[in-house]
């Protein structure tokens, strides 16, 4: 029997329904995939490089300077586009963010971004 997860909204800190996550994968709002999260709550982009991480808000965030400590790592096999979620909840009282940290859906949103149209992603050889 195959469990159907329910799609969890991703936020950004100004409280815009951004993308959702259904465990492991995250989606942009037309359903395509977008990157995925670890059991750590670590966010990766499609090419497996680190993006941040996933807060309780829900919301993506990374530190400002970012010392790219994190090895890129092996993403899984690009699953099916998803019917994404007509509304979602109100969003969350959001919590102030020190300059030291930014919300990635709200100040980099091309680090998730769709494998077919990102600008970072890896030059063919």
């Amino acid at each position: 029997m195959t469990t159907v997860r329910k799609p969890v909204p991703i936020y950004t800190t100004k409280g815009d329904f951004s993308a959702f996550l259904v465990y492991p994968m995250l989606y942009n709002l037309n359903g395509e995939w977008i990157g995925f999260v670890t059991p750590d709550r670590d966010v990766y982009s499609v090419y497996g490089e680190y993006v941040g991480w996933l807060s309780n808000d829900p919301r993506i965030l990374r530190k400002r300077s970012y010392d790219f400590s994190k090895p890129k790592i092996n993403p899984p096999q690009p699953p099916p586009k998803m019917t994404a979620p007509a509304s979602a909840p109100l969003p969350p009282m959001m919590a102030e963010l020190g300059y030291d940290t930014i919300d990635v859906l709200e100040d980099e949103p091309d680090r998730l971004d769709t494998a077919d149209r990102n600008e970072l992603r890896p030059d063919l050889e």
